[in-house]
């Protein structure tokens, strides 16, 4: 448990900045790898976290998204390539070391306990206190107070900071995850597929807090497999296929229709439509549907 007067950074002691606003980045990798003996997870891949900036990292199942975050999470230590936090090359030798240099990761399972209250969920593991000694005791009113203020200035109204938080919904509870992060004092958050069990209003407001994050001058890693989550919030993408890198673009380099073809895989999709075509018939709603996405 923590002292109220020696707790974390609050976030809201960052102001708003624009996206771009730093020149030099936050997060940077240069070629970076990981193996598994002689099994390649991920090579070879190259982007930059700015704060102010979403980089979005796109890519289907398989693709190595996740052992990417786990390496900028500092789970996994790289064994190819360079990592820089703030244009000085570290390898993180656990979760912690990352969070010591303001890397925060919100998981899709998230790590609450459903049936405590959001403000317990929010301090969970870093509890306020008051008193010494014996008399030492949990600063309930604090830790509820700066709930509701954390909470309010990401743009979450929540009736009560006393309910459950699992009677909150999928989105919401993301966005509470997110605005804990931000409280003690992330610079980068990473999101594993926040969207990725939600439905269409709930995601919409999830983005909508991604938004506000880089809006305060945090920088984001928005992990997804959906292009049309992706775009609207992004200013880089970088498609994962197999294990590599299929580029990093800042959003003034493609459409949403290029992210989604380069996503899709064209010759893929392309040798698809023809077996189709083998199968089902050139008149096949199907196939014609198909080969509009091709060209």
């Amino acid at each position: 448990m923590t002292d109220q007067h020696a707790s974390g950074t609050s976030g809201t002691q960052q102001g708003d900045i624009a996206p771009g606003g730093s020149s030099v980045p936050v997060i940077e990798v240069r070629d970076i790898g990981k193996s598994y003996g002689f099994v390649i997870a991920l090579t070879g891949v190259s982007t930059s976290v700015r704060a102010g900036e979403v980089t979005c990292v796109l890519g289907d199942n398989g693709a190595g998204k996740s052992t990417f975050i786990k390496i900028l999470a500092g789970a996994h230590t790289h064994t190819e390539g360079s990592l820089l936090i703030d244009g000085e090359e570290k390898t993180f030798s656990s979760p912690r070391s990352a969070l010591d240099v303001g890397i925060a990761t919100v998981f899709q399972d998230l790590a609450v306990v459903p049936l405590m209250p959001v403000w317990r969920n929010f301090f969970l593991g870093s509890e306020l206190t008051t008193g010494f000694g014996p008399l030492r005791r949990l600063d309930v009113d604090t830790m509820k107070t700066t709930t509701a203020s954390e909470l309010s200035a990401m743009g979450i109204d929540l009736r009560d900071v006393e309910q459950p938080i699992g009677t909150l919904s999928g989105g919401e509870r993301q966005c509470v995850a997110i605005a804990r992060a931000v409280y003690f004092g992330a610079r980068v958050l990473i999101l594993d597929e926040p969207t990725a069990a939600l439905g269409v209003k709930q995601s919409g407001v999830v983005l909508t807090y991604i938004a506000k994050a880089r809006k305060r001058g945090l920088g984001v890693v928005f992990i997804t497999h959906n292009p049309h989550h992706a775009y609207p919030v992004g200013d880089r993408f970088i498609i994962l296929r197999r294990g590599k890198s299929m580029g990093d673009f800042a959003k003034s380099e493609l459409s949403l229709d290029d992210l989604t073809s380069m996503m899709a895989g064209g010759t893929e999709l392309e040798s698809l439509a023809h077996e189709l075509e083998l199968t089902m018939g050139k008149l096949s709603p199907v196939v014609q549907e198909m080969q509009a996405d091709v060209t």
